[in-house]
C-alpha cells in the first residue's frame, strides 16, 4: 500500500519530450478535489540514459511516477516488482513507492482503455482492428483481450511489426490477424477501431470513413480531434478520445499513489478539456 494520504508528499510525470504531458493538470485536479494540500506532481525531460540516475537520487517523499515514452519498457530494470497486467505487455506507465520501500510497477493503460470504452457504452465487441504496431497497439490489444470475443486485425507496416503483433496476441490469448497498412481502409469498417499511430498518420484514411461508421477509439489527445476522429464524428460515429484515455488512466494512478478511492475522474476530465481548450 502506499503511503498515507494526508502526508505531503511529491509525484511525477518522466519522459522525453515531456512538455506537452497534461499528466500534472489531471493530477493536480485530482489532489485539489481530495484536499490533499500538501501533494505536489511535476514533469520532468528524461531519457532513457537518465532515469537510472533520477531513481538514486529519489527521497521517501516519493509517492509515485508516471511514465511516458521512452520509459514504460526502460524502467522495468529498476523496480522491485510489477503487475500481471505490466507483465503481460512488458510495459509500465505507473510506478507506485510503498511504505517498505518498495518500487511497484503496472500498466494502468490496460485498465483505462477498458473504462473509457465502457463509459461510452462498449462492454463487448465480436471483432475489432488496430491501427498501428507500437507499445500503444500492445497495450490495445491486452484491453481488447478483456472486451473481444473474436478477432483483431492490427494493420502494419512491415513483417516485422506483423509478427511482432501475432506474437502479443499468442501471449495475451487474443486471435490476431495482421494486414498491410496499404489496406488499413478496410479497417474503418469493423465494429470497433483502434488509432494507435503517431499525429498525422491516420489523416489520409479519413477520405474512406464508410457513411455509418461504428467505434473509433483514438488514442491521441493533441492536435484534437484527429483528421480521422472529425470526420468520423461527422458521420455519426461514435469517438473515444485520447483524453479518454488519459483521464481514466490517471484516475487509476491517483489511486493507487494517493491511496484514494474514487479519484474525481470527472473534475480531472474539466481541467484536462479546459488545459487543451487553452494551448488553442
Amino acid at each position: 500500500m502506499p503511503a498515507p494520504a494526508t502526508e505531503a508528499r511529491r509525484a511525477a510525470v518522466l519522459g522525453s519530450p515531456i512538455a506537452h504531458s497534461l499528466s500534472p493538470v489531471l493530477h493536480r485536479a485530482a489532489y485539489d478535489r481530495l484536499g490533499l494540500d500538501g501533494w505536489t506532481y511535476d514533469r520532468f525531460d528524461v531519457d532513457e540514459a537518465a532515469l537510472p540516475g533520477f531513481f538514486a537520487e529519489l527521497g521517501p517523499e516519493w509517492a509515485g511516477l508516471s511514465l511516458t515514452m521512452p520509459l514504460k519498457r526502460a524502467v522495468i530494470p529498476l523496480l522491485d516488482g510489477i503487475s500481471e497486467t505490466a507483465a503481460a505487455i512488458e510495459t509500465v506507465n505507473t510506478v507506485v513507492f510503498t511504505e517498505d520501500g518498495r518500487r511497484v510497477g503496472d500498466n494502468t493503460d490496460v485498465p483505462g482503455m477498458v473504462a473509457a470504452l465502457r463509459e461510452r457504452g462498449i462492454e463487448q465487441v465480436d471483432t475489432a482492428a488496430v491501427l498501428g504496431a507500437g507499445a500503444t497497439a500492445s497495450s490495445a490489444l491486452a484491453a481488447l483481450a478483456r472486451i473481444c470475443t473474436g478477432e483483431v486485425v492490427a494493420y502494419v507496416r512491415s513483417e516485422a511489426r506483423a509478427a511482432e503483433m501475432r506474437q502479443w496476441g499468442e501471449r495475451l490469448e487474443v486471435e490476431v490477424r495482421t494486414a498491410d497498412w496499404a489496406d488499413a481502409a478496410e479497417a474503418l469498417h469493423f465494429p470497433l477501431v483502434v488509432a494507435t499511430t503517431p499525429a498525422g498518420t491516420t489523416d489520409a484514411l479519413a477520405a474512406a470513413v464508410p457513411e455509418r461508421p461504428a467505434t473509433l477509439f483514438d488514442v491521441l489527445y493533441e492536435p484534437w480531434p484527429t483528421t480521422l476522429a472529425a470526420r468520423w464524428s461527422m458521420y455519426g460515429g461514435a469517438v473515444v478520445g485520447g483524453l479518454d484515455l488519459l483521464v481514466h488512466q490517471a484516475v487509476l494512478q491517483v489511486e493507487q499513489m494517493t491511496g484514494r478511492a474514487p479519484a474525481p475522474v470527472e473534475a480531472m476530465r474539466k481541467a484536462g478539456e479546459q488545459a487543451l481548450a487553452a494551448r488553442h
